[in-house]
């Protein structure tokens, strides 16, 4: 069932080369909806880290493809098959694209549907993402928003919010004890402070950039570190307020040659380190893995059910996202030379749709 209007054709912005700019041109609007999917008129995309590793060919992208794969809207249409949600709707989409829901990746609670290898992909990574008017999603990854939470808020949570707040919770670690994050004051770190407050954590917020500091301070972060000063001090500042232990879990989330290092050496023996972010190698000293036996594992992007629970505590706690806001496919460009600067505070945003923006604002999504 669809909504009236919807066009034939609709601007985008493709990756039709790699390590080349987006090309921004027409293409179709998506025509078929499986049963499960829904259209979205897409309101905000956001731009991922991912999104670089992507132009640059890395993640073995099909050409052409949209890009952005953080994107929220409103539905237009609906498949035959979709109960949850009606035309109107406000969403958050989600990143993933028909998980198969039988394989072992899918069946074990243990691990992620994200590993499933009969998926249909990842939007804006294996296929279109939300740099376009329109999008197809699957319904069963979407989020309704809440009347309060702003598309501005919710696209970048679709996965740098999904990421941190899986992180947080895969630490384990409980109310009152010290959670550190290691690049604090990035896109995904800024969330991670707010999330792990909100959930009663201490938290320890570790950053190398001015703004990257200053957004920690703001996220609210207990204890606030420069790395600037160097390995030993971060460990060093670390302990003065752990009782010489380090903290219960540490989430590295910075690129930084020696942040892995740093993130195990804070963290107590026995203690759990989450590596998040995606350099090209992670290295770790052998005394961390064998002489204090820090467990190490990676994380991606959560489950629809966590990206629920994460979108019900953005409401309830007045959880906001730094963004960087550009408007319209003709400024993505300037949106990704000032990603590439360091100089960026949170997460860039791109306005797909000014009217949507207008319309929430009558809703009072202030969040």
């Amino acid at each position: 069932m669809a909504s009236q209007k919807i066009p034939t054709n609709m601007q985008a912005a493709q990756i039709v080369e790699f390590k080349k700019p987006y090309k921004i041109h027409q293409i179709p609007v998506p025509s078929d909806l499986p049963p499960q999917d829904l259209l979205i008129k897409v309101a905000v995309a956001s731009l991922c880290h991912t999104d670089s590793l992507v132009q640059e060919g890395i993640m073995g992208t099909p050409l052409p493809c949209t890009g952005s794969h953080e994107g929220a809207g409103t539905v237009v249409a609906v498949g035959s098959d979709v109960k949850n949600f009606s035309i109107g709707d406000r969403v958050m989409a989600g990143l993933m694209y028909h998980t198969c829901g039988a394989c072992g990746e899918c069946l074990q609670p243990e691990y992620y549907p994200q590993l499933c290898q009969n998926s249909g992909g990842f939007l804006g990574i294996t296929t279109h993402g939300f740099f376009a008017e329109y999008a197809r999603i699957d319904s069963t990854e979407a989020v309704k928003l809440p009347d309060k939470v702003s598309f501005e808020t919710a696209a970048p949570l679709a996965c740098a919010g999904c990421t941190i707040y899986r992180g947080v919770i895969l630490s384990s670690v409980r109310k009152d004890e010290w959670l550190a994050i290691v690049g604090s004051g990035g896109g995904l770190g800024h969330l991670g402070v707010q999330f792990a407050k909100a959930l009663g954590l201490n938290v320890v917020g570790i950053d190398a950039r001015d703004e990257g500091l200053e957004v920690t301070r703001e996220s609210g972060a207990d204890v606030v570190i420069d790395a600037r000063g160097g390995h030993e001090k971060v460990v060093e500042e670390v302990h003065k307020v752990t009782n010489n232990k380090g903290v219960t879990a540490t989430l590295n989330v910075s690129d930084a040659e020696k942040a892995m290092a740093t993130a195990c050496a804070i963290t107590k023996m026995h203690g759990t380190v989450i590596q998040i972010s995606q350099p090209d190698s992670v290295n770790i000293p052998f005394r961390e893995l064998i002489f204090r036996d820090i467990r190490v594992r990676g994380s991606a992007i959560s489950t629809p059910e966590e990206a629920r629970d994460m979108m019900q505590l953005v409401a309830e706690h007045g959880i906001s996202v730094q963004t960087n806001v550009f408007n319209g496919l003709g400024e993505i460009e300037k949106l990704i030379q000032l990603a590439h600067s360091g100089k960026m505070k949170g997460k860039g945003v791109v306005i797909m749709d000014q009217e949507q923006i207008r319309k929430e604002k009558e809703l009072g999504a202030g969040l």
